[in-house]
């Protein structure tokens, strides 16, 4: 469902999937932002491991905290680690390399 992985940045992967937050200005709404468009089957299977991850990967469970610590809202905190968590893989893939938690710091 997502075969331009590991060929595009961390900005136009998120933005593939939907998860880049997005401007919509208009009336009431000036300066919020959400995510929308993109493929949203990814995005929905995407969002349902990040909920598993920031329980149970140390990475994405210290990014998350730490997000919640300064006062981001859980899903702002959870739409980010979304981010980061499609940004490892395709990283991964664009290197060839193996999972390394070295290189993503919280």
């Amino acid at each position: 469902m997502l075969p331009e992985l590991g060929q595009l940045d961390r900005r136009r992967i998120a933005a593939l999937v939907g998860a880049a937050p997005l401007n919509r200005d208009s009336g009431h709404m000036r300066g919020q932002r959400a995510i929308w468009g993109g493929r949203a089957d990814v995005r929905r299977t995407l969002y349902m491991a990040t909920l598993v991850a920031v329980r149970h990967n140390p990475v994405l469970q210290a990014y998350y905290e730490r997000l919640l610590a300064v006062g981001k809202r859980k899903k702002v905190a959870l739409v980010a680690a979304m981010r980061k968590l499609i940004t490892m893989p395709n990283a991964i893939a664009r290197h060839g390399s193996q999972w390394d938690p070295t290189l993503h710091p919280a």
